[in-house]
C-alpha cells in the first residue's frame, strides 16, 4: 500500500494522507486498493481493502465514509458507522478520522494551526464553482489561521471542460479566467482544477495552500481516473487528528 502524505505546515499531531491505487485485492479495472463502495466492485473486496486502510493507519475509531453528490454539504464527522449524503466532513476528536473519495476530482484538507480541528472536501468542478470549499473552511472561526493542502486531480492538460464551466467560474471570481488555457477543440477549455481552488481559498482569507503536484489522469500507475478509465475505483483522502 502506498500513501502520499500532505506536505504542509500542520501541527505534528494532525495526520493527512491520500491513498492511490497500489496495495489491495480488488481485481479488473479497481485492481489495486478501490475503496469505493458505489462503483460496481466487489463488495467484499470493498470491504477488505477498507479494513485494510483502516489497519494501515492504526485509526482506533470507525472512519466517516460519505454519499458523495458534487454538493456543498459538511457534516461532522462520527464513528457511529453511518454513511452520510455530503461532500465534506469535520472533526474536533482525537482518533475521528475524515475521508473523501476521489478519481479526478480534488480532494482539499484543511486543518487550524493550532491542530485542535480537522476537515477535508471533495470538489470536483461542480461543488468548487458552488462554494464547497467556502462552507468547509466556515466550520472554523479564523480562515487565517487555517492552512490548506490540495491532494491528487487531474491536471490543467486533461481537463477539458466547455465554455459554460469558464464563464461559471468568471463569473463568480474574475481572476478565474488565468485558469483555463484554450484546448485544442474548438469552444473547449483546459481547466487548472488546483488554480481554481487557490483562488477560491486565497479570496476567502487561507494564508497557505499546498499541494496541487499530481495529474490523477496520466499517472495512470498510481491513480484511478474516472475520465481515463470510466469504470474504475476511487481514492480515499484521510486526515484525523492523532
Amino acid at each position: 500500500m502506498k500513501l502520499i502524505s500532505a506536505d504542509w505546515s500542520a501541527a505534528d499531531n494532525i495526520r493527512a494522507v491520500t491513498t492511490t491505487r497500489l496495495g489491495g485485492t480488488s481485481l479488473g479495472p479497481y485492481a489495486g486498493l478501490n475503496l469505493g463502495d458505489h462503483v460496481d466492485d466487489a463488495p467484499d473486496a470493498v470491504i477488505e481493502n477498507r479494513r485494510l486502510l483502516v489497519q494501515k493507519l492504526g485509526l482506533l475509531k470507525q472512519p466517516q465514509w460519505l454519499n458523495q453528490v458534487h454538493g456543498t454539504t459538511v457534516i461532522k464527522a462520527s464513528d457511529a458507522g453511518t454513511v452520510e449524503q455530503a461532500d465534506a466532513c469535520w472533526s474536533d476528536e482525537i482518533g475521528q478520522a475524515c475521508i473523501v473519495m476521489t478519481a479526478d476530482c480534488l480532494p482539499v484538507f484543511f486543518t487550524d494551526l493550532k491542530g485542535t480541528r480537522v476537515a477535508v472536501a471533495h470538489a470536483g468542478w461542480r461543488g468548487l464553482a458552488d462554494g464547497v470549499l467556502e462552507q468547509t473552511l466556515s466550520v472554523f472561526s479564523d480562515p487565517s489561521a487555517v492552512i490548506a493542502w490540495m491532494g491528487p486531480a487531474i491536471g490543467q492538460q486533461t481537463f477539458e471542460v466547455g465554455g459554460e464551466v469558464r464563464e461559471q467560474f468568471c463569473d463568480l471570481l474574475e481572476a478565474s479566467a488565468e485558469a483555463f488555457l484554450p484546448s485544442a477543440n474548438q469552444g473547449k477549455w483546459l481547466a487548472d482544477i488546483y488554480q481554481l481552488a487557490r483562488l477560491r481559498l486565497n479570496r476567502a482569507g487561507v494564508p497557505e495552500i499546498g499541494g496541487g503536484n499530481y495529474c490523477t489522469f496520466s499517472q495512470s500507475e498510481l491513480f484511478y481516473s474516472y475520465r481515463r478509465e470510466g469504470v474504475t475505483g476511487r481514492m480515499a483522502s484521510v486526515i484525523w487528528i492523532d
